[in-house]
């Protein structure tokens, strides 16, 4: 079970990140998550939307090179030690974590949410389930 995740090259200037978000804003795309990384001369935005098709469709059409990627997100409680449970079982499960970021959660709910990458998503998934955890599926993303 897997989030498709869109990984977008932006142009590392002023005013480009407000573009891109213009362009999902436009045609109704609400980002559920986003994480940021920068080198020199680009930028990598990764986002989590609402709709997958209709993004790419039209940050394509508005000429930024996109493309996707499968991660995992999963619901934890928000408390103390919550991420180190699921840190512990990717370790014991020899699943690699590549990097990770949070997803928007509602303010007064006691759940929080992750997304991560890590290099077998389908073995995190199924590990994760076993010791108890929600996996997000791409359907729940919208609801979240």
């Amino acid at each position: 079970m897997s989030v498709k995740q869109i990984s977008i090259f932006l142009e590392n200037k002023p005013g480009k990140m407000y573009e891109m978000t213009e362009v999902l804003a436009k045609n109704g795309i609400n980002m559920r998550a986003l994480s940021l990384a920068e080198t020199e001369g680009f930028g990598i935005v990764r986002i989590i939307v609402n709709d997958v098709y209709v993004a790419t469709t039209v940050l394509k059409d508005a000429g930024y090179i996109n493309k996707l990627t499968s991660v995992v997100v999963v619901e934890m409680p928000d408390v103390p030690g919550g991420l180190r449970k699921i840190l512990k079982v990717f370790a014991d499960s020899n699943v690699n974590l590549e990097y990770m970021y949070a997803l928007a959660a509602e303010a007064s709910s006691d759940k929080a949410y992750m997304v991560f990458r890590v290099d077998d998503h389908k073995e995190a998934a199924a590990a994760l389930s076993r010791a108890g955890f929600r996996v997000i599926n791409q359907e729940e993303i919208a609801e979240l």
